[in-house]
């Protein structure tokens, strides 16, 4: 069956967005690990949490695409929207104030410590670093793939476009990392986690939708309603969290 590109390219958009914010907090570690630990067990690292996280999308892409598709609508969609709920929740949460914006440099930065105070390197593979990448690859991966997988799941043509929207975030915040040797601290992160939590929330609500057997209007064309929904609430809360904030003891006031 030829894929439909008009499913495809959100599809993509949603993809690349969110794997671009899992790769930059796990480039952020890995390039923390190469400077202080050594690069031969940084990328080492890296190189086999990749390996084992292709593995799982080949495996598990094609077992769910078996699976009569409203269980998988509605099992992927419900998985999809509170993953999305999560990432928005705290998007809001950072907007308002409530909690700290995410600082790479200041992340890579705790990480060097932390890996100074392990110890001298040895002469061969550094088990540390090695250990290290794999686990935050790893860590940061598996989000990656649940997002390909749960995108690819709704649809028998879906799940190549949504690993070419991971692969391409992979590639860029790769090549960043490599021209810069830094976090990658100008990618917007809160900003690209409140687009992604939208997109998802948005996803997973169409597709429960479509496991329940529900006609959405407009068919695809519902999900722009949706996405313009989700934006006004998400919005909406961030105003009140402010307000919130502002007037309540508990959370210091910000200063200009």
């Amino acid at each position: 069956m030829a894929t439909d590109w008009t499913h495809a390219a959100p599809t993509i958009l949603a993809a690349f967005l969110a794997s671009l914010v899992e790769c930059t907090e796990a480039l952020t570690v890995v390039l923390a690990v190469g400077a202080v630990r050594g690069w031969r067990g940084a990328l080492g690292g890296a190189a086999l949490a990749l390996v084992a996280l292709t593995l799982l999308v080949v495996i598990l892409g094609p077992a769910i695409t078996r699976i009569p598709e409203n269980v998988v609508l509605l099992a992927l969609g419900s998985l999809v929207l509170l993953f999305g709920m999560r990432w928005l929740r705290k998007a809001i949460l950072r907007a308002a104030g409530v909690l700290p914006l995410h600082d790479e440099d200041e992340a890579f930065a705790k990480e060097s410590a932390a890996l100074r105070q392990l110890g001298g390197l040895p002469n061969t593979w550094d088990r540390i670093a090695v250990s290290a990448s794999f686990k935050i690859t790893m860590i940061e991966g598996v989000e990656v793939v649940f997002i390909v997988v749960a995108m690819g799941g709704a649809g028998s043509t879906l799940l190549m476009p949504a690993a070419m929207g991971a692969i391409a975030a992979l590639v860029l915040v790769i090549l960043l990392g490599f021209i810069l040797h830094r976090p990658v601290a100008m990618i917007p992160e809160n900003t690209l986690k409140f687009v992604v939590g939208l997109l998802l929330c948005s996803f997973g609500t169409f597709w429960v939708g479509e496991g329940m057997s529900f006609e959405w209007p407009g068919a695809d064309l519902s999900l722009i309603a949706l996405n313009a929904g989700y934006l006004a609430a998400a919005l909406a809360l961030v105003s009140i969290c402010r307000r919130v904030r502002e007037s309540s003891p508990r959370f210091p006031r910000k200063t200009t």
